[in-house]
């Protein structure tokens, strides 16, 4: 039976973000100083390390060093991230306006889908952003029903890790750390805009945060 550090572990190296509401068990363990060290320390032998994002409240493994086969996984990373950007933040304003909400989404933020719908189904722009959202290669949705489209765009937000869906029975999502980690990731893009995607990607391990 896998120990819990040994699950955390599998966890970080296959990408994922730990927060609180994304599993809770993972991140009070990582919470904790010791296991905090005993984790870091087997990334280490894996050319990782652990990083952290929104003040310290997500957890993910990023490179410890880069050589040129790290500099081009994280040269198409960061490029992927890049790509993520636009169709993401959109959806971000538009689930903000749709709620009527003056709190950007955070990690916790409950969104609740039949509450959603009804807004935008009220309000023709809503609806006419959505759609437009849902076309973008990130969601790929091809329906015409705003229904559809909905549904497709929180599916794919729910693989990404984005969102979850903690009762199967309740159309309702809770954002997560990885949203957080997305704000992190903006404002880093911003403040080195000057520079070159690759770069950026370099520069984001060298202040061991992002990727």
């Amino acid at each position: 039976m896998i120990t819990e550090q040994g699950r955390v572990l599998e966890l970080l190296l296959s990408g994922q973000f730990i927060c609180q509401i994304s599993d809770e068990d993972a991140w009070r363990y990582l919470k904790t100083a010791d296991n905090n060290q005993a984790i870091d320390g087997q990334l280490n032998t894996l050319n990782r390390t652990l990083a952290t994002a929104a003040e310290g409240e997500v957890f993910f493994a990023a490179y410890q060093s880069l050589g040129d086969s790290e500099r081009k996984i994280l040269g198409q990373q960061f490029q992927e991230v890049a790509s993520h950007l636009q169709p993401l933040v959109e959806w971000l304003l538009l689930v903000q306006q749709a709620a009527g909400s003056d709190t950007p989404i955070s990690q916790g933020s409950a969104i609740r889908l039949t509450e959603i719908q009804a807004s935008l189904e009220d309000t023709p722009a809503f609806a006419e952003q959505l759609e437009k959202i849902s076309r973008y290669s990130l969601f790929g949705s091809t329906s015409s029903q705003l229904d559809g489209q909905l549904k497709l765009v929180f599916k794919r937000l729910t693989d990404l890790g984005y969102v979850l869906k903690p009762n199967s029975e309740k159309q309702i999502y809770l954002a997560t750390g990885k949203i957080d980690y997305l704000y992190d990731v903006i404002r880093f893009i911003d403040e080195t805009e000057a520079l070159s995607l690759a770069e950026q990607a370099e520069q984001a391990v060298q202040q061991g945060s992002l990727i």
